[in-house]
């Protein structure tokens, strides 16, 4: 009897841990079977004194789709979003740099992933869009990482309307480092695109002490890590709550039976 395929690829090569997601069936939505292989993954890179960086990727045309609804019932309905919230510290917290690459979609927790990481690129085919409003929902423990990072105005806009935006938007709101929009855009080194950027990155990492670069990401990341202390618990609560309610149970049924909501107008 053969065991099931890794939703999450783990491979190490030239000083680099990569983590590549790969859960097709539902769109690499973060189920605790996909959370809990990130996390070994993380550790796997963390315990690595020769790796310098980790880099969190995906297949298909989906980065990350958001919570796994099918998942979203429980007895305890903070059991899902203290996943996120334990998922994203660890990504925030490993002593190693971590670069999300993103060209495809990324929807509600999958954005929250992409901001607890350090850097991230995005491609001309990444999409993003804060829909939890529109599942009768809120942003709420992804905004650990990202209320730091995030234009205000932008913040309310995207959180507010659940507008699909792109790689250059996202840019300039400060949920990635760097989109890269067509070939030309991307050329480093001899190679184009997402590709090219990441190579120029990694290899400014590779130049780095363990030691400095842990620190370094400390320092840089003060503002989060004083975010989670002092917000998760509430934020894990009121998650809970939304998920529960008698709103966000239709809007859940609404999406997956691809029918509008009661309350659109």
């Amino acid at each position: 009897m053969t065991s099931a395929a890794p939703l999450v690829h783990v491979s190490t090569a030239d000083a680099v841990t990569t983590l590549t997601l790969d859960s097709p069936h539902n769109r690499n939505a973060l189920s605790s079977r996909l959370m809990s292989e990130l996390h070994a993954g993380l550790a796997v890179a963390a315990a690595n004194r020769d790796v310098r960086a980790v880099v969190l990727t995906h297949t298909g045309k989906v980065f990350c789709a958001g919570a796994d609804l099918s998942e979203a019932t429980g007895a305890d309905p903070t059991v899902g979003p203290r996943g996120l919230v334990e998922l994203q510290k660890a990504v925030v917290d490993c002593s190693k740099p971590v670069i999300a690459v993103v060209d495809g979609h990324a929807r509600a927790g999958g954005l929250g992933l992409i901001g607890a990481a350090d850097l991230a690129i995005a491609g001309p085919a990444a999409t993003f869009a804060f829909t939890e409003v529109r599942l009768g929902l809120a942003p709420a423990v992804i905004s650990l990482p990202l209320r730091p990072k995030l234009d205000p105005r932008a913040a309310s806009r995207y959180y507010l309307t659940g507008e699909v935006f792109d790689a250059a938007e996202a840019a300039r709101i400060g949920l990635i480092t760097r989109a890269v929009e067509s070939v030309a855009d991307g050329e480093a080194g001899g190679e184009a695109g997402a590709a090219g950027v990441l190579k120029e990155l990694l290899d400014a990492l590779r130049l780095g002490s363990p030691q400095g670069l842990a620190e370094s990401k400390r320092l840089a990341n003060a503002e989060v890590v004083r975010s989670f202390a002092r917000d998760a618990d509430e934020l894990v609560q009121l998650s809970a709550r939304l998920f529960g309610s008698e709103e966000a149970q239709e809007g859940m049924r609404a999406f997956l039976e691809k029918r509008p909501a009661r309350w659109v107008r």
